[in-house]
């Protein structure tokens, strides 16, 4: 399948570190910008037209500028999925994106403690509100084994995703621990899918 990933994190782009990608995107001859490429997905993000240390202070409407220019002024080619990565929240970027293209699916990622579980479900509740289906939740940072002696530690809680879920009505698509593996990995932009994948994280 030919998968795009799309940054809209505006304010905070992480894909260019976490898929080992750097440098400004080239022109097509009608002026698009074409995707950096890395594992096989075609990738846009602020992160590729900015310095990497240098703030984005916008206000709303410059942010959902941006937004729509990733969208539309680039060269995406023929895709069969274009995966969005969101900032946390329900805010401009979520309702501009939700209003300017037609997703087929949102997925809630949230950690299991209440805190966090406050957000999702507004998340959650926003993407149904603008007719977007929710596909399911995952479950980050679902558990600490240990790499000395292999106990298992809750450290933000065991099952909070998961009773969202069930008070949703919606599906848990997976778990992802909080492992070190997985951490070393997506800062060194080569996620533990690529350099790992038969490791249990």
């Amino acid at each position: 399948k030919e998968v795009g990933l799309l940054d809209a994190d505006i304010y905070g782009p992480s894909i260019p570190k976490m898929m080992n990608l750097k440098g400004n995107p080239e022109l097509t001859s009608k002026n698009l910008m074409r995707p950096l490429k890395n594992y096989g997905i075609a990738c846009m993000s602020m992160g590729f037209l900015i310095e990497e240390t240098a703030p984005v202070v916008w206000r709303g409407l410059m942010v959902m500028s941006a937004v729509e220019k990733l969208l539309r002024q680039v060269d995406w080619g023929q895709l069969d999925y274009l995966i969005i990565d969101m900032p946390p929240g329900t805010g401009d970027v979520q309702l501009s994106v939700s209003q300017n293209i037609p997703i087929a699916g949102a997925v809630i990622v949230s950690t299991p403690q209440d805190v966090a579980l406050l957000d999702a479900r507004k998340g959650a509740e926003m993407f149904r509100k603008v007719h977007v289906p929710v596909l399911g939740l995952v479950q980050n940072m679902s558990v600490f084994q240990c790499p000395k002696c292999n106990h298992e530690t809750h450290i933000f809680g065991a099952d909070g995703v998961r009773d969202l879920a069930k008070t949703l009505g919606l599906d848990i698509l997976g778990d992802i621990p909080l492992h070190v593996n997985i951490r070393e990995t997506c800062d060194s932009g080569q996620p533990v899918v690529i350099s790992q994948p038969q490791s249990d994280a």
